[in-house]
């Protein structure tokens, strides 16, 4: 029913026993392993000698093999080089003892990996990657074995993983929906057991709505959390880096693994007062209010995504928060996020290496941009400062402010076919029109599972603290699933 969580029994100890779940290293390499457990497990038991990373990686790469023909999730395996890495790292090399140590990670195509090409989603580029970005860098150093790269809509424009390119990602809970976008592959990758961590971007929603779609854990951190070297900004500050994954316990790890700024960025958060791994264990009493009184005004709500955000209002009260229904009054940030969207598109097609190999959608969005001159993206800055504010006040009241993460269940696969650059993103808008708010103010968001509808598809609540408030949200997360654990893994990947 609406609002409702189930708990698999088979991940039992997965979860919540902080790594002391057995490991059986001969399950974990068989022909046909089970949903590769999550990072914590992974990493503990690599370094404490129970698993060697060699056998988590052919875990990974034997789910890959049996699970993505059918899911289009990976848009390159790097079967050999994970294998040989994995080696190194059992002999004593990089990361053997770190955080993520171990621990099969995929990366969306927009993240610079060394001798791969950073496809962006499309045919724009041809040349391999010379090094690893900052953030894979650090991913590295904590241990994790990068095992592929996962699909994208090109430049990351729409909330679906469709394109001319690599064609349709299928959402594992249902194949013929969309896992949402842009950080699709990811989200398939996390949900269908073939990683227990995936990396992507979020530069409208596009971590949080695949999150919400696959009933996954994905936060868009604060703006200037981690940096995008080795770029300085993305989308004029709209994209933020991120990860999905199955658990609160993961996000955690692999946040304080990845995060940091650097000199060079544009946009460079202060330094998180404790680990974010410190942060969840704590269970402060809260100020919670939630609604499902849309961003968009106007904008229609699925009646099972009102129930389910009803439930979810209950289980907050239940568990002795301070949770109330709000009917905020939001501020309005398409005057701020547009511009910043056409602009940056046209940023990111002037940096690509064949320019003319772009799709006819994201050459026509670039060609209509040229009304986003840089007066009028100074112009949406300020309005994005002010959508800030606004913000800012509604959370003197709240210490968290809960809302639907998308207003519909995810939609069918194909909604943009045929369609142009014009109607494909006016097609988009109620997909993104309750997330896009919090990239234009720059503040933390969170989508956890909130329950299923009556046909089995995942509901996503969206979590959103003040700037610096990515512990208060994980830790509110982390209690909840406490409570009431989640099924992470889509059922048919059990």
């Amino acid at each position: 029913m609406p609002g409702h969580l189930s708990f698999h029994p088979s991940q039992r100890g997965q979860e919540h026993d902080g790594g002391a779940h057995p490991i059986n290293e001969a399950a974990m390499v068989s022909d046909q392993p089970g949903p590769i457990p999550n990072a914590t497990v992974i990493a503990d038991a690599v370094r404490s000698g129970r698993l060697t990373a060699r056998a988590a990686v052919e875990h990974s790469l034997a789910r890959i093999a049996r699970h993505d023909p059918a899911l289009n999730a990976f848009t390159v395996v790097r079967a050999d080089q994970a294998r040989a890495e994995a080696d190194a790292q059992d002999a004593g090399g990089r990361g053997h003892h770190g955080p993520l140590a171990g621990v099969p990670v995929a990366v969306k195509e927009e993240y610079d990996v060394a001798g791969l090409v950073t496809t962006l989603g499309g045919r724009g580029n041809s040349t391999p990657a010379a090094s690893d970005s900052d953030v894979i860098k650090r991913l590295r150093d904590a241990g994790a074995i990068i095992v592929g790269k996962t699909a994208m809509p090109e430049f990351g424009q729409f909330p679906h993983t469709e394109g001319l390119d690599r064609g349709r990602t299928h959402n594992p809970w249902a194949l013929d929906r969309s896992p949402g976008g842009s950080s699709g592959g990811s989200a398939v990758a996390v949900a269908s057991g073939m990683v227990p961590i995936a990396l992507g971007a979020d530069g409208g929603g596009s971590i949080r709505i695949p999150a919400s779609a696959c009933g996954l854990v994905g936060l868009k951190p604060q703006r200037g959390r981690i940096t995008p070297s080795p770029l300085i900004e993305h989308w004029f500050g709209l994209v933020v880096l991120g990860a999905l994954t199955r658990s609160v316990a993961d996000q955690a790890l692999v946040l304080d693994a990845i995060a940091g700024s650097l000199p060079a960025d544009r946009y460079r958060a202060a330094p998180l007062k404790e680990p974010l791994t410190s942060a969840i264990t704590g269970r402060p009493r809260l100020r919670v209010g939630w609604t499902t009184k849309p961003v968009m005004p106007g904008a229609k709500v699925d009646p099972e995504v009102s129930d389910a955000m009803a439930a979810f209002g209950s289980r907050l009260a239940g568990l002795g928060h301070a949770a109330s229904p709000i009917e905020p009054r939001w501020p309005v940030p398409t005057p701020a996020f547009l511009p910043q969207f056409f602009a940056g598109m046209r940023v990111e097609a002037g940096q690509v290496e064949h320019p003319e190999r772009l799709e006819p959608r994201t050459r026509a969005t670039v060609a209509m941009s040229g009304w986003a001159t840089p007066r009028v993206v100074e112009a949406a800055l300020a309005a994005g400062r002010r959508v800030t504010a606004a913000l800012d006040a509604l959370l003197a009241d709240w210490d968290v402010i809960a809302v639907p993460t998308m207003t519909v269940p995810p939609p069918k696969l194909g909604l943009l076919d045929g369609l142009g650059a014009v109607r494909s993103l006016l097609k988009s808008t109620p997909i993104v029109g309750n997330t896009a708010i919090f990239n234009v103010s720059g503040h933390p968001a969170l989508s956890i599972p909130m329950g299923l509808t009556s046909d089995g598809l995942p509901l996503g609540v969206q979590l959103l603290g003040p700037y610096g408030g990515e512990g208060r949200l994980l830790a509110l997360a982390a209690e909840l699933e406490e409570a009431q654990p989640w099924d992470a893994v889509a059922p048919a990947y059990r």
